[in-house]
């Protein structure tokens, strides 16, 4: 974006075992969820159409198959899959490279044309010129060089039953699609040789290479499955958003060369520069992009953090809560909520265990706890403040004007006066500081820690208020039993 180029999508599907249509479909809508949105390819098309997906251009590789052929630079080969067996196992117990040994590069052409006649099935060979080398510039690696025919040896165009190879394909799509610069790992760096030597033989310009380095789990081994989520989906399932996801991977292996970590898209494209991606290989750490994600999630405006959360508990946890039809992200419940959880989310789907324990009341649990043993002790303090608070609850008192027009108090107005309540409180039992505060939390919430304590009391009421039932919620009066 930053150099004005055009993303292009393109579906390499030639190897028909591994590749579905659905898999293609869910490779697009990962895409359209990350906000990377092709200017040209499928569902769009463009230019290098109609189609995308090599499996649905194989006429266009095989005139260019014959075209090399023609002229020398490719030939039939007709060697059965149990004879390049033998081959191979010939060459790995004498202890050569395992490449083809030429058995049909230099055959009778009238014994060629009589096999092809008689319907004979062979492949497509590329004809490696002796001597060949090839050299790049690597923009990540810098200078690179193959002695080519020792290397790859003649290499496969078309498999017996017509279909075209990655690189192959690849190439000449690389060339007729005007792509000028190919940035990509450097297990694909190999490819490079034939790709080279193919665009030569065909008399096309040659983009410029990026091969970066492999991304590595924690334990800086290959990152797979074992190391967790294994799809984008997967990361949008678990909260993560796509701004964060987009900001962490552009930081893995590449650095504007400053100690700014969190950037908007718009950051991202005026800063990025691909001669300054590191040649180390980067490790994906999930805590870091964890602490991405949060620092987005909480510069999020309220309606969109809302928004999110609420996605969240509907699509992830729908058991959670009961709307009783509501339009749950219209609901002052969850515009509390998102103010109450905001600074304590990393992912939006940490609102859904935040919310559950903010209106629980696990007292009973927690008063057995070893840390709770000096608040129920004689002169703790919790006798004290909790009969303060069954009092004030059931004569009216409670909150003071906190609860008297819920509906229209907003999430800092309440705070205020709740904490105004609470110091009255404090002074009419000569309680302060955390011999006030450590009761007071317990009594309400039945937890020794959480969010703000009169956060949760209004999340409490509005949640009764508004006929939201939220799995193991305790309501304000079950409380004060």
């Amino acid at each position: 974006k930053g150099g004005d180029g055009k993303f292009l999508i393109r579906i390499e599907d030639t190897d028909l075992a591994r590749s579905t249509r659905e898999s293609e479909n869910q490779m697009l809508r990962d895409l359209k969820w990350l906000g990377l949105l092709w200017d040209e390819g499928p569902e769009v098309g463009g230019p290098c159409g109609p189609s995308y997906r090599q499996s649905e251009r194989g006429d266009i590789y095989k005139n260019f198959a014959k075209l090399l052929m023609d002229a020398g630079l490719a030939y039939p080969c007709f060697c059965t899959e149990e004879e390049l067996d033998a081959k191979r196992a010939v060459a790995e117990e004498q202890g050569l490279d395992a490449k083809y040994d030429g058995t049909w590069r230099n055959a009778d052409p009238k014994e060629v044309k009589a096999k092809i006649d008689r319907g004979d099935p062979y492949t497509v060979r590329f004809r490696v010129p002796a001597g060949a080398r090839v050299e790049i510039e690597d923009i990540v690696r810098g200078h690179v060089e193959w002695d080519a025919e020792a290397t790859v040896g003649d290499f496969i165009l078309l498999r017996s039953n017509g279909v075209p190879v990655y690189n192959f394909c690849v190439a000449v799509d690389d060339a007729l699609m005007g792509v000028t610069m190919v940035i990509r790992a450097e297990e694909h760096l190999t490819n490079t040789v034939r790709q080279v030597l193919i665009q030569r033989a065909l008399g096309f310009r040659i983009p410029e290479f990026a091969h970066c380095s492999l991304i590595l789990g924690e334990d800086r081994s290959k990152l797979s499955k074992r190391h967790g989520a294994t799809s984008v989906d997967q990361f949008r399932q678990q909260g993560f958003l796509a701004d964060a996801m987009i900001n962490y991977l552009a930081l893995l292996g590449w650095s504007e060369g400053t100690d700014k970590e969190i950037y908007t898209r718009e950051e991202l494209i005026e800063s990025f520069d691909v001669h300054r991606i590191n040649k180390s290989p980067a490790v994906f750490d999930m805590s870091k992009l964890r602490w991405v994600n949060g620092q987005h999630l909480r510069k999020l405006s309220h309606e969109s953090l809302r928004d999110a959360l609420v996605d969240a508990l509907v699509s992830t946890q729908p058991s959670v809560i009961d709307t009783h039809g509501n339009d749950l992200k219209s609901t002052k419940t969850m515009a509390v909520a998102t103010e109450l959880f905001r600074e304590a989310m990393e992912l939006t789907n940490d609102g859904i265990g935040l919310l559950q324990h903010a209106v629980s009341y696990p007292l009973a649990d927690s008063i057995q706890s070893p840390d709770a043993a000096a608040l129920v002790s004689p002169g703790g303090g919790l006798l004290e403040v909790g009969k303060a608070l069954v009092a004030a609850y059931e004569n009216g008192t409670f909150g003071g004007d906190c609860f008297k027009d819920l509906s229209n108090t907003s999430y800092e107005a309440f705070h205020e006066m709740w904490n105004s309540w609470v110091k009255a409180l404090g002074k009419e039992l000569g309680l302060k500081g955390k011999k006030l505060f450590q009761p007071l939390r317990l009594c309400l919430t039945g937890s020794l820690a959480g969010r703000d304590v009169g956060g949760v009391m209004q999340l409490v009421k509005l949640a009764e208020m508004e006929k939201i039932d939220i799995a193991g919620a305790v309501n304000m009066a079950q409380r004060m039993e």
